[in-house]
């Protein structure tokens, strides 16, 4: 569905576009991680969990995510290419961190040693664990800047990356696959949710939209590059 919009406002048919959802329990493979050899042996561990494998375009390594996490979707037509890629990363990850610390949450942006998927604009909670993930999609005429955070029920989402890791040969400290509610119990996925759209408020003006069966059509069509 991502790739659908992309194209979708890349081509007009779509204004600037933001998507928040909860997603079925999903293992996401990085393009990277094809070339493993405990590529074969790590989808199958994703599945054994109950996480459904695929493939992303994005860039990084495998992450997870499930109903307890929040996906952003933020999509933009644009007339540059390959410009502020950087500067994206940097501008939504301090954003989503204030958006967090706004509800009582210590995030901060940067890597945490030994985290999974690693990248230098995540946003952790406490310097622990491991809250946002960031990637972007650019296209010309469009840029996707996608990021999951995970909110609730951390040990399904720690259990399936010590096991997927482990078969790809992949070394990370296992501390760092959980969920903000570790450190702040209090949280939900709706409090997480409700600030990032008052977040956006901040800078955008906000209309309320719908998916339609044209998207839902596009969507089809991407389906085999991403399943595994």
């Amino acid at each position: 569905m991502a790739r659908a919009l992309l194209n979708a406002v890349r081509d007009g048919d779509r204004g600037p576009t933001l998507r928040i959802y909860r997603p079925s329990p999903t293992v996401a493979f990085g393009a990277r991680d094809r070339f493993l050899d405990g590529f074969r042996p790590a989808i199958e561990a994703a599945r054994s969990h109950g996480f459904t494998p695929a493939l992303r375009t994005l860039g990084g390594r495998a992450a997870a995510y499930h109903p307890g996490s929040i996906v952003i979707d933020h999509i933009e037509p644009t007339r540059e290419f390959l410009t502020q890629t950087q500067d994206r990363f940097v501008r939504f990850g301090e954003m989503y961190a204030a958006a967090l610390r706004d509800i009582g949450i210590d995030a901060r942006m940067g890597e945490i040693p030994g985290e999974y998927c690693p990248g230098e604009h995540s946003v952790n909670v406490g310097g622990e664990i491991k809250a946002i993930g960031t990637a972007q999609r650019v296209v010309g005429g469009a840029w996707l800047f996608s990021s999951s955070i995970i909110v609730e029920d951390p040990d399904p989402i720690r259990a399936v990356l010590t096991d997927v890791q482990a078969a790809l040969g992949l070394v990370w400290e296992p501390r760092t696959g959980g969920a903000i509610s570790e450190l702040h119990p209090d949280v939900t996925a709706d409090a997480v949710e409700e600030a990032l759209l008052a977040a956006y408020a901040r800078e955008y003006e906000l209309v309320p939209g719908t998916l339609t069966p044209t998207d839902a059509e596009a969507a089809r069509g991407f389906v085999d590059a991403h399943l595994l």
